[in-house]
């Protein structure tokens, strides 16, 4: 895997957006963020580290100070596999992959995350697939992702398609929920209003400073 271009250049306090820390504590998953003492332990731990441009320490960093560009064009957030090592080393026991996914939701929102990258496209596909018949198809769910993001590799993807399908892994036929689909869009109306409540009015301040 390629390193991403990295340009730096000097950013102003008044270009920042101070409230964007507040914001992502206030997410379901982002709220021990300014818990972290910025030891360094979870980037010396997370197993993807030296593919990303800017370690889980310093994308929690950034979050606080503002840097809300920054973060949220980040391929650091897109890399975290949800393996939890961080998590269970942190001496602050901080879910780091929990404010990873507070960050993913939000660069999803602002749609900024990286161009023809397909974990967000999937992550979309899932939820409105869901959302419409109450159930998930992995086989059209691929093939949309494909067709949003690398059209070209779905080709050298058909024969493992195939194979899949051969011995039942994938479905070709969409399933539908029998009931209860209007319950089920209700529960998803409410997940989105917790994910995007009102900012506190003021950061706790981090502990260990």
């Amino acid at each position: 895997m390629s390193h991403p271009r990295i340009t730096w250049r000097v950013k102003y306090q008044e270009e920042l957006d101070l409230a964007f820390g507040r914001e992502i504590a206030a997410r379901p998953g982002g709220e021990d963020l300014y818990r972290c003492i910025q030891c360094g332990t979870c980037s010396s731990t997370c197993p993807l580290s030296i593919y990303m441009e800017r370690t889980p320490r310093q994308i929690i960093a950034m979050a606080r100070a503002g840097f809300k560009d920054e973060v949220l064009a980040s391929h650091t957030i897109w890399l975290c596999t949800s393996c939890y090592a961080c998590a269970v080393d942190c001496p602050k026991q901080i879910k780091i992959t929990d404010i990873m996914y507070a960050l993913k939701q939000k660069a999803i929102e602002q749609k900024v995350y990286p161009a023809r990258f397909p974990i967000p496209v999937l992550a979309k596909e899932f939820f409105h697939a869901v959302r419409k018949t109450g159930r998930s198809n992995e086989s059209r769910i691929v093939v949309r992702m494909f067709l949003k993001t690398r059209p070209w590799k779905l080709l050298g993807n058909i024969r493992l398609g195939l194979k899949l399908l051969r011995r039942g892994r994938l479905a070709v036929a969409q399933e539908k929920m029998t009931g209860g689909q209007a319950q089920l869009r209700m529960l998803l109306q409410a997940t989105r209003r917790l994910e995007n409540p009102t900012p506190a009015r003021s950061p706790p301040i981090a502990e260990g400073h």
